[in-house]
């Protein structure tokens, strides 16, 4: 009965029941013994019944004017029920209300650690309660609209970390997408540093929007926790062995991409981190050198 899980065969089926009992759906008594709100009334006692027949030409008018309007509605309802939060594309996330491209969940973490956190030493390092950070996850994935900041799951630090890593590592297309992640690893390798800076930008420049604006906002989240490293103990390079295998990689990941291009991961991200201001500025590419 839930209409979020409605198939279209019982859709069809509500709408026919609501032909048969409605004013404007019932078939007027033809008889001339009997007034016509007797057929009104037998269509409603044989709602659990078999129906009258019916003529092409009344499911035709009928179809016009009762399919469109219930069809519509149920459909638009079903489809305004929030997104499940792990697991599906960016672009298919709740948003976050400041910034469309970017996932709310993404921005609930980032806000609750450096709330709370910049100066909690490991961060990002220690992993949270499993069983926690699981249940968390399934009344996310039910499609909350709004996220509780109040709700005590959300003041263990360590659970909240672990749930961004999470949701990072549970997307079908990674961040830095399928299709350019051998090339992000060939930038990565190019011996001039002037021009695998700039290879890379390129690269992140033409990232799609959903992923390039969730990157920029991740990696200035990591700069803020990297600025506390004195407290946190939290360097880029630290940050970018617990985030470079979850962030550049493939959604069919192999052992020997991981075993081999494991540095490479390791070192972009730390790059990102370091160099976060100039990989994400919008002004010209000036002082470049």
């Amino acid at each position: 009965q839930d209409p979020g899980f409605a198939s279209q065969a019982l859709i069809s089926k509500k709408l026919n029941d609501y032909r048969k009992v409605s004013p404007a759906g019932a078939k007027p008594d033809s008889s001339p013994k009997g007034p016509r709100g007797l057929g009104i009334r037998a269509e409603f006692l044989k709602q659990t019944g078999t129906s009258a027949p019916r003529s092409p030409r009344q499911d035709a008018d009928e179809s016009s004017s009762q399919k469109a309007p219930w069809g519509i509605n149920i459909m638009k309802k079903n489809k305004k029920s929030a997104p499940r939060a792990f697991g599906v594309r960016l672009e298919d996330c709740q948003p976050a209300p400041d910034n469309k491209n970017v996932p709310l969940i993404v921005e609930a973490c980032c806000k609750v650690v450096e709330d709370r956190g910049l100066e909690y030493m490991g961060i990002y390092r220690v992993p949270g309660n499993n069983a926690v950070v699981s249940s968390l996850q399934e009344q996310l994935n039910k499609g909350a609209t709004e996220i509780n900041l109040q709700d005590e799951r959300w003041q263990d630090l360590n659970v909240i970390s672990s749930l961004l890593k999470s949701f990072f590592r549970k997307l079908p297309e990674p961040l830095f997408t399928d299709d350019k992640y051998n090339d992000f690893i060939e930038a990565n390798r190019i011996e001039d540093a002037s021009e695998r800076m700039r290879t890379l930008r390129k690269l992140i420049r033409d990232l799609p929007g959903h992923y390039y604006e969730t990157l920029k906002f991740l990696v200035g989240h990591l700069k803020t926790i990297a600025d506390h490293s004195e407290k946190n103990k939290m360097e880029p390079r630290n940050l970018a062995l617990v985030f470079g295998p979850t962030l550049v990689r493939t959604s069919e990941d192999n052992m020997t991409d991981m075993v081999t291009h494991m540095p490479d991961r390791y070192k972009i991200v730390e790059t990102l981190i370091q160099h976060s201001d100039w990989f994400f500025s919008d002004k010209e590419d000036k002082g470049e050198k």
